[in-house]
């Protein structure tokens, strides 16, 4: 059994021993764009890259500068080579978030220049959580419990082609890293 995954541009890449070398734009956009949040319990496929998205146009809308905007584009990069967990089993698993840290770490460094701030952390985590809330009410049909939160650019929920979101991201990634 190898130690690392084959990505969509043939590269070898261990998620355990990340080689930032190997990290890939064109790797985290397809395989994005093919992962479906919330584990898959959704009642219409939408897709991690959607969500990143979503964030990131909501970091736009809001102001926030490119950096920041970009930060929220790659903000789930790692589930690209690490895949999507749900918060409430990843909570549960330290070693595993030591892990994901450490690669979205490695991911900010290569196409940010170095980590968020604890402010643009901040920043990031409300329009996670804000979008989060959309998410869970419009594709599971469930009512957080707190008032809707509000945003700048509601998410269109409606289904597209992997390979639209994926140019998508690809094009959004190419504008805020000039």
């Amino acid at each position: 059994m190898s130690s690392y995954i084959t990505t969509y541009t043939g590269k070898h890449f261990e998620p355990t021993n990340p080689d930032q070398e190997a990290i890939c734009i064109e790797d985290i956009a397809h395989a994005l764009s093919l992962i479906t949040r919330g584990n898959g319990h959704v009642k219409t496929f939408w897709s991690v890259g959607e969500h990143c998205l979503c964030c990131a146009k909501e970091a736009a809308a809001r102001g926030f500068s490119d950096r920041l905007v970009l930060g929220c584009l790659l903000h789930d990069a790692s589930e690209c080579y690490m895949s999507d967990i749900p918060r409430p089993f990843k909570k549960e698993l330290p070693e595993y978030c030591e892990h994901e840290n450490h690669l979205l770490d490695l991911i900010y460094e290569k196409f940010l220049g170095d980590s968020l701030t604890a402010e643009e952390q901040v920043q990031l985590k409300a329009i996670d959580d804000a979008l989060l809330w959309y998410d869970l009410t419009i594709l599971l049909g469930e009512r957080p419990g707190d008032e809707a939160p509000k945003l700048q650019v509601m998410p269109d929920y409606a289904v597209r082609p992997f390979a639209e979101v994926e140019q998508e991201y690809l094009e959004m990634f190419r504008e805020y890293s000039r």
